[in-house]
């Protein structure tokens, strides 16, 4: 079911991705392509005949995956693809994985870390910005879950620092 993207697929997702994201939570497309490039990060899709209906773009190092982009095409959300999805990657990774959600601030932010939740991810309440995730784009005020379970002050402090340095690029 869940299987990684080739690379002539990227359009495809790279649509998804426009649909599903903000502006300000996406790279233009020439930057999110190249990532292709970097051993680290690797797209798993979900295909329904023939066609892409869901993606999963993770980060995996030694000890943290991160779930950076996750999206389900609208006409097939609420069909329990999306978590079918989720658990087959997470029996997948021997791993810390974690994921960035907006704050519960209406329904829908709500639903989502509700979904996150009910399979198993933690909502961790310590301060988070995601960095300008491109030049002229803007940070934005998000959370952190963990899988299995929340984390401490400092597994925080370390998964942030490692995403704002290989995700993000930022300069320390």
């Amino acid at each position: 079911m869940l299987r990684r993207l080739k690379t002539e697929e990227f359009d495809s997702v790279f649509s998804l991705m426009e649909a599903s994201f903000p502006i300000d939570e996406r790279r233009p497309y020439a930057e999110q392509r190249a990532l292709l490039d970097d051993s680290a990060y690797e797209i798993y899709v979900i295909e329904q005949e023939g066609k892409i209906t869901a993606f999963m773009a993770v980060w995996q190092w030694a000890r943290i995956a991160f779930i950076e982009h996750f999206a389900v095409e609208p006409a097939c959300r609420n069909g329990g693809i999306g978590g079918k999805m989720l658990q087959e990657l997470l029996a997948h990774l021997q791993t810390t994985v974690c994921l960035e959600v907006e704050p519960p601030v209406d329904e829908l932010t709500h639903r989502r870390i509700g979904f996150y939740r009910r399979h198993g991810f933690f909502l961790n309440d310590y301060p988070y910005v995601q960095p300008a995730i491109s030049a002229g784009k803007t940070p934005v005020p998000l959370m952190l879950m963990s899988y299995g379970s929340s984390l401490s002050l400092k597994e925080f402090a370390e998964i942030k620092r490692l995403l704002y340095k290989k995700v993000y690029k930022v300069k320390e």
